[in-house]
């Protein structure tokens, strides 16, 4: 047994020979899927020592305030408003806002059944089966490294600014021989990266008690921060640009384009209860903490969001707000008497973006460590250390990679690529509850509930190319209009005509299929809202991954099943399936 483990990779022959026989691997793998049962006991062995159970829903709580607060308002604010929506970005937050929401019901109902560490990876494994977890589980990796990393090199920003240094003179220096926009270095996000993952490797306990600290420190600076464009604002900043001349008045200058531009910009900012539900695995009680940490989380961000983008938008005109620090730029322009205001935003965002860095570092390492269990990649990255019950290898190695990428490249390349993959993913969960609801693994026919997820998203898309490109006028209009009710009308009849096999026993998204069913729809438009440099290297790490895939990670899960450390569609499936009958009759 364990020769066949090795064999795939013992030898450069073995390996040749795996190869050759790649297409009947991964038509064995590559929809093969777990269990719940597996990925709460026989595949969370793999990491040896367990993660302590030591948070509760307030831990949760300040962990998604700490994850959201700092990237969301202090990093793609400012650039939203001023390329994208103008005063409306508002509005876009309270879109994104919704789609988060709707989004952290599904990742909630996953969270409460399933409590691991492997967030959507998992939830992914357990529905469409390995290839489609991995790819998941290969985007969320890069739009974590990616989006630390930018929020990293914001920090700089503030920092410079709580200063009152020049940023790009005084704490970057620029290297004329790197193509633009990967030439200015960054050694200050180098320094916090690697000190916040020493912290991290640590213990989780300190952690989450450091967040809280800084959390409720930002969160001063942020009513502050409200209160003073409340009260040095005006209103007519929400409709006068300053030059009229070259800009566009009034609330929408975009348009309502601009608004769902600037709602997919944003949409980073909710990246940060994604990482809350990573942490289902520490959690002490995750059928009452896992609702009330990830809902609430997202609820109070967004009141907090719309009130500090309204504040904003009250202090300067949107075409003189700064893309990169738009809070503490806005009391720059103004008179001495309100240069202290600037110093003391920066400080605060400092915080702001210490805690989300902090979160979110704690949630990619978690996802690495239980991709790692499915040995898709090493299981190296799978192991828990003894001491500190944290995933030390898998800490340590994004964190050097995350200080790699946050030295040279541009934040706005960073944000870009960082929003398709976080919408990618998000719908992927959305797709993935409604097939765990309606389909029983080897007892459900899958293709009606297959076919009404391919048509919903098919309708979504189609609704999506024609807003962005059909020219203005009734025809649109009229087209948009029947999209809509093509969608409606088909999801009436899914839930009409295909019952639900699952019934969770705990925790479930209310109103099924209707809510996950508007988070697909309301993700595939925001996708659409994008530019083409951003599907151009999603495609490219997308391509990437399942090259991974094909050259190493189907071997690798090929060897582990082999040995009986994964398993096939077998009894563990049919076991569960069995239960979920027994528990449908029940209810």
């Amino acid at each position: 047994m364990s020769q066949q483990t090795s064999s795939s990779f013992s030898s450069i022959s073995s390996y040749l020979k795996a190869l050759s026989d790649t297409p009947s691997r991964l038509s064995r793998r590559a929809t093969s899927v777990s269990t719940t049962f597996d990925e709460t006991n026989r595949v969370r062995t793999r990491s040896g020592q367990e993660m302590k159970r030591t948070l509760k829903w307030y831990d949760l709580i300040g962990l998604g305030l700490g994850g959201m607060v700092g990237a969301g308002v202090f990093v793609t604010t400012g650039r939203a408003s001023r390329l994208y929506a103008g005063p409306s970005v508002v509005i876009s937050y309270a879109i994104a806002g919704l789609c988060a929401l709707l989004s952290a019901f599904c990742y909630t109902e996953f969270a409460v059944d399933m409590p691991v560490a492997g967030g959507a990876f998992s939830y992914i494994r357990v529905t469409f089966g390995e290839f489609l977890a991995f790819l998941t589980g290969a985007n969320l990796i890069i739009d974590y490294v990616l989006s630390n990393a930018a929020v990293a090199r914001s920090f700089t920003a503030y920092l410079g600014t709580a200063m009152g240094l020049s940023t790009n003179t005084k704490l970057r220096f620029t290297i004329n021989a790197l193509p633009e926009g990967f030439n200015e270095i960054d050694l200050v996000a180098v320094a916090v990266v690697l000190l916040l993952t020493l912290l991290i490797c640590y213990s989780t306990r300190e952690s989450s008690t450091l967040n809280m600290v800084l959390t409720t420190l930002h969160i001063i600076f942020i009513v502050f921060v409200i209160a003073m464009g409340f009260w040095r604002g005006e209103w007519k900043n929400f409709s006068q640009p300053a030059d009229s001349t070259k800009h566009a008045a009034g609330f929408f200058p975009y348009g309502v384009s601009g608004v769902f531009n600037g709602a997919a910009m944003v949409y980073l900012s909710y990246i940060g209860y994604d990482a809350v539900s990573t942490m289902a695995e520490e959690v002490r009680n995750p059928v009452k903490d896992i609702p009330i940490g990830v809902s609430g989380s997202v609820v109070l961000v967004t009141i907090l969001y719309c009130l500090m983008a309204a504040s904003m938008s009250m202090l300067l005109p949107y075409d003189m707000i700064d893309a990169e620090a738009p809070f503490s730029g806005a009391f720059k322009g103004g008179s001495e008497g309100w240069k202290w205001v600037s110093n003391v935003i920066g400080i605060g965002a400092s915080f702001g973006i210490l805690t989300s860095l902090l979160v979110a570092m704690l949630g990619q390492a978690r996802y690495m460590c239980v991709i790692g269990r499915s040995s898709v990649v090493p299981t190296w990255f799978a192991k828990v250390h003894p001491k500190t019950s944290t995933p030390v290898h898998a800490s340590a190695f994004l964190g050097i990679f995350t200080a790699a990428i946050a030295l040279f490249t541009d934040l706005n390349i960073l944000l870009n690529l960082v929003s398709i993959g976080t919408l990618f993913v998000f719908c992927m969960v959305a797709n993935a509850v409604i097939y765990r609801r309606y389909v029983s693994v080897g007892t459900t026919n899958p293709w009606p509930t297959l076919s009404f997820l391919f048509c919903l998203s098919f309708t979504s898309i189609i609704f999506t190319v024609i807003w962005q490109f059909a020219p203005p006028g009734k025809p649109k209009a009229f087209v948009l209009g029947a999209c809509s009710a093509i969608a409606i009308g088909i999801l009436y009849l899914f839930n009409l005509m295909v019952p639900q096999v699952r019934k969770p026993e705990f925790w479930g998204v209310p109103f099924m299929p209707w809510i996950p069913s508007a988070s697909i729809y309301l993700n595939i438009f925001l996708l659409g809202s994008l530019d083409r440099p951003s599907y151009v290297r999603f495609g490219f790490f997308s391509g990437l991954a399942v090259l991974v895939y094909v050259l190493y990670s189907v071997h690798a899960s090929f060897d582990a099943e082999e040995d009986g450390a994964l398993s096939q569609k077998g009894v563990e499936i049919m076991r569960e399936s069995a239960e979920c009958q027994d528990h449908t009759m029940k209810v």
